[in-house]
């Protein structure tokens, strides 16, 4: 029986050296030498299609192991791993020498950051350039999404386990992870048995690396999810592919040494004269490098470990919608007019932007509540969220928050990094602040400019991040849910319903209920929306003779009714408004006014 060619996750460089030498050494004979590997710049040779095959068409991905904070110290340096984290810098553009002449053969530093050979002086070469972002774990992350990408257990894995740190590195061609062959091609110098568990160990470098990185993520104990990080090399990418604050999963060679965290001492080294002073502020000492080989952006589809084989009929849709409406009811204390407004505003997804209207948000604020109201029904509401999407955040609303906290992220000019706030968030985010901690008290100029923040996000979706000579607004996508106990003056909602309810409640749901939920809610929330020409006409006519009725009605209520009606007819799987639903959004709002007359 014939072995696989090539240990893709123990050994990932020795497969991308040889599919390297090998097509160079074919590319030479077919040009007679003439620069076989200028063609190379800015594309692959087979490598990255060899890992998409492995990992997508031999279900490959289950056995690349998943690089967290929990085993950073347990990986061993240049082996596969998979990376699922936010872009929250993004860091420019890296040189460095991609291919090189050693002799008569043609050797690359791809997916390196230095050379595993001796690179003679002076040789042929060809400088390429490499995409740098700095990724962090998506703040606010619900646990529920782990579960869809667990990977093996590395302390089971003993060609990617790293007992214990290694001593320096020399740099003169010698590697603790691969042995190179005669012929210039790495051979694994690991065998593939199962360690005892109590053979591994957690250095206290690692350890050291861990806690080091809270303070490269701007150290603000508000801000979720600042306690690792890593920075992702990516190859061959045009230009707006990835984008600030987008969730990805990256797969490449995992690197570590904390010799890069000092000068070297080889003066030769050239590869040393390439590297960006970002390796200054984000040392790989306490900031690991992940060279990418394959990437992949990631929606909330991508969350759902079990996701139902059938198609998302009309039939199959309406009958979730009904079962999570049911149990948003009990948990909203038999509210049902409230447990229908907060399915829409759960639906809801910014669609288009029009000058400074965004159409498809509904942001909403439950009124009525008190502190021991929003302790029972605020903390229910917001436990179920978390089971819900895959980002949330709870955050309580009170005059020390405004005061302190770093809602805006900025740019530090000293450091040429990205430094990041609250409100820097991924796409579909869900925010809950509960503003019954708000107390008498004085805002400072923090605290203002904390409040104008979250008002410009309400009302327009966007951030100022601060470049400390200028500001700009970056768009984003945020749900904004806010328990108050009157109609809030600091975060001014779309959509206004008080708060009724009649029973306590004492449920929960099972997790194949909590599953299809969360289906359900990634399924109709990318649906399409469009409205017959005939069907748009009515609508207008009778919101044309409501203006005419009642004076008090402006633009953005009636967008809000167009709006609240689209998602209605989403909500049952429907990718075209009907009148149907449009009724059913007028009779809603004639509920909500009684409310709150």
């Amino acid at each position: 029986m014939v072995g696989p060619q090539y240990d893709l996750v123990g050994n990932p460089l020795g497969a991308v050296r040889s599919t390297f030498e090998r097509t160079a050494a074919a590319a030479a004979a077919e040009s007679g030498e003439r620069d076989p590997v200028a063609a190379f710049r800015g594309k692959d040779w087979g490598a990255c299609e060899l890992f998409r095959s492995f990992l997508f068409e031999e279900d490959g991905l289950d056995k690349v192991p998943v690089l967290n904070a929990s085993n950073l110290g347990l990986i061993k340096p240049n082996t596969l791993v998979r990376y699922r984290g936010m872009v929250q810098d993004m860091l420019g553009n890296e040189y460095y020498i991609g291919a090189f002449k050693d002799g008569s053969t043609w050797r690359t530093n791809k997916f390196t950051d230095f050379s595993p050979f001796s690179m003679p002086h002076p040789c042929d070469s060809h400088l390429w350039e490499r995409h740098l972002f700095h990724c962090v774990p998506a703040p606010g992350q619900n646990s529920w999404t782990l579960d869809s990408s667990p990977g093996p257990d590395v302390r089971r894995m003993s060609g990617c386990l790293a007992t214990e740190l290694r001593e320096k590195r020399k740099r003169d061609g010698d590697n603790d992870d691969m042995d190179v062959s005669e012929n210039g091609h790495e051979e694994s110098s690991s065998q593939c048995k199962k360690p005892k568990e109590e053979d591994v160990h957690v250095s206290s470098s690692s350890t050291e690396m861990a806690e080091g990185v809270s303070e490269m993520n701007g150290g603000d104990h508000h801000i979720p999810g600042s306690s690792f990080s890593c920075l992702v090399k990516v190859y061959d990418m045009p230009d707006s592919q990835v984008k600030l604050n987008d969730v990805i999963e990256f797969i490449g060679v995992y690197t570590f040494d904390p010799e890069l965290a000092a000068p070297s001492d080889n003066p030769d080294d050239i590869m040393l004269d390439l590297i960006e002073d970002v390796t200054v502020q984000l040392p790989p000492s306490k900031v690991p490098r992940l060279h990418c080989l394959v990437w992949r952006k990631l929606s909330p589809h991508d969350f759902i470990s079990r996701p139902p084989v059938v198609e998302p009929s009309p039939s199959i849709l309406k009958g979730i919608r009904q079962s999570l409406l049911s149990h948003l009811t009990m948990v909203l204390g038999n509210d049902e007019l409230a447990a229908q407004c907060l399915l829409l505003h759960l639906l809801s997804r910014l669609r288009n932007r029009v000058d400074v209207v965004t159409v498809g948000r509904l942001s909403l604020n439950f009124i009525g509540f008190n502190r021991e109201s929003a302790s029972i029904f605020g903390n229910q509401l917001c436990s179920l969220i978390q089971k819900l999407v895959p980002y949330s955040q709870a955050i309580p609303m009170s005059i020390e928050y405004l005061n302190t906290a770093t809602l805006q992220p900025r740019k530090d000019n000293k450091s040429g990094r990205l430094v990041t706030g609250v409100l820097q968030l991924p796409q579909g985010s869900h925010l809950t602040f509960d503003e019954t901690f708000l107390q008498t008290g004085s805002l400072t100029s923090k605290g203002v400019e904390n409040t104008m923040l979250l008002k410009n996000l309400m009302e327009s979706q966007k951030v100022d991040y601060d470049f400390e000579y200028y500001k700009l607004d970056m768009a984003t996508d945020v749900q904004l849910l806010t328990l108050s106990e009157g109609k809030s003056n600091i975060l001014p909602s779309d959509l206004v319903v008080p708060f009724r309810p009649s029973s306590v409640p004492t449920i929960s749901a099972g997790s194949e209920e909590l599953e299809s939920w969360r289906w359900y809610l990634a399924t109709v929330r990318s649906l399409p929306q469009s409205t017959e020409p005939e069907t748009y006409q009515i609508i207008q006519d009778e919101m044309v003779n409501a203006m005419r009725d009642d004076r008090s009605l402006g633009c953005s209520e009636l967008s809000r009714w167009l709006t609240m009606a689209q998602i209605t007819a989403s909500s049952f799987g429907e990718k075209s408004l009907s009148l149907e639903h449009w009724q059913m959004v007028k009779e809603l709002e004639r509920l909500r006014k009684l409310r709150l007359q």
